[in-house]
């Protein structure tokens, strides 16, 4: 049984993440920060219905607290699939951009990722197999008025992961980004009504959760062996 770790598990797009990897056979390790009710209740859930899951709290930004929590986990065996899920967005046009917006959102969506990434390569690699995916955004392709915080951070990860299939795929680990558009959940909550979706959107509709996670599973699976340093958007053909 392969171990995961899904960042951002406790959210909408990271509960359903978890649940496919979940139900694929993984052993999977659901993170929150400040959800962890949340990611318990998941974790439970997952558990219901057979299959391994275990819920983890720290901060991403935080390096050390990152460290500590990731050092325990590696005590039991690498972790051979990790989902770079867990962001957050603070968003004003450039201009009026506070520098305590950019620092944050960077911290979280890209320091984070280094934080949390960094410290599984060496024992992944030693096992010649592993999956890496990070969940950019359409923003991060694209560009958003009033996300130059975000899009940065998120275009960072696309960068990123281009740059770490070079390095690892000599080592049977793949490494590719999955950039969502507008997917059903809190974070569009109040952002998008139906009407904005069917004008933004070629399918007229937002995606699921469900709908992202099963692309996230398939790369995470040995079927996608062949698969690495690729953005794949799921949008609803709006790019």
């Amino acid at each position: 049984m392969k171990r995961a770790l899904v960042t951002g598990g406790s959210g909408d797009l990271g509960g359903a993440i978890s649940e496919a990897l979940a139900a694929a056979g993984n052993y999977v390790y659901v993170h929150a920060n400040n959800n962890i009710d949340k990611a318990k209740e998941l974790v439970n859930l997952i558990q219901q219905k057979g299959y391994k899951a275990e819920a983890v709290q720290f901060d991403i930004s935080d390096q050390a607290a990152t460290q500590a929590v990731l050092e325990s986990i590696l005590e039991n065996g690498p972790v051979q699939i990790l989902v770079n899920n867990a962001g957050l967005h603070n968003d004003a046009v450039m201009a009026g951009m506070l520098p305590e917006q950019w620092h944050e959102v960077i911290d979280v969506n890209l320091n984070g990722f280094y934080n949390v990434t960094q410290p599984f390569l060496l024992p992944m690699i030693k096992t010649r197999w592993g999956r890496i995916i990070n969940i950019t955004s359409i923003a991060g392709v694209m560009g958003n008025r009033g996300q130059a915080n975000y899009a940065a951070a998120k275009a960072g990860l696309i960068g990123a992961t281009k740059s770490m299939s070079q390095e690892m795929s000599s080592r049977g680990v793949t490494v590719n980004a999955v950039a969502p558009g507008i997917i059903e959940g809190a974070m569009i909550e109040g952002v998008f009504d139906k009407e904005t979706i069917k004008q933004m959107v070629p399918m007229q509709r937002a995606g699921t959760p469900a709908e992202v996670a099963a692309l996230v599973a398939f790369l995470a699976s040995d079927e996608a062996s062949y698969i690495t340093g690729q953005t794949i958007s799921i949008n609803g053909g709006m790019a």
